[in-house]
């Protein structure tokens, strides 16, 4: 297998945040997604960073003082985050995908103008190794 868009999740069916929501607009679109880190869009579609449970709930801490209507105030791109899924380009080798993907939980895929086209999560390679070791099974 050398296509990496085998373990693509299209855009389409992929939850994520725009870089203008408010803090609020962020926590309430991670609780109706069930997801613990959201991909960050900019509205023309590139990716622009990862925001998680974490990096919400120390802004809300730090810039909003537990306040819901500051948290309505607040832009998710003026918040500090821990730390960014590093995308990948659709031509990127499984090597590298499995490298990336042993880091963080899901990895973004960028098409070569940097646009958001899916994810790809670590929970679909390892499905897929799975069946490739244990093939009886």
């Amino acid at each position: 297998m050398n296509n990496i868009l085998f373990f693509l999740t299209p855009k389409a069916m992929c939850a994520f945040v725009y870089d203008d929501y408010t803090i609020r607009q962020a926590l309430e679109k991670m609780e109706s997604a069930g997801y613990t880190a959201l991909p960050i869009l900019s509205r023309r579609g590139e990716y622009r960073g990862t925001v998680t449970e974490g990096d919400l709930l120390w802004a809300l801490k730090n810039m909003c003082y537990m306040d819901m209507r500051q948290a309505e105030a607040r832009k998710i791109m003026e918040i500090n985050r821990r730390k960014d899924h590093v995308p990948v380009k659709v031509t990127t080798n499984m090597r590298d995908l499995i490298q990336r993907a042993s880091n963080q939980n899901f990895v973004p895929v960028v098409d070569d103008k940097a646009a958001f086209i899916g994810i790809i999560t670590r929970g679909a390679i390892i499905k897929y190794c799975s069946e490739l070791l244990f093939p009886e099974d």
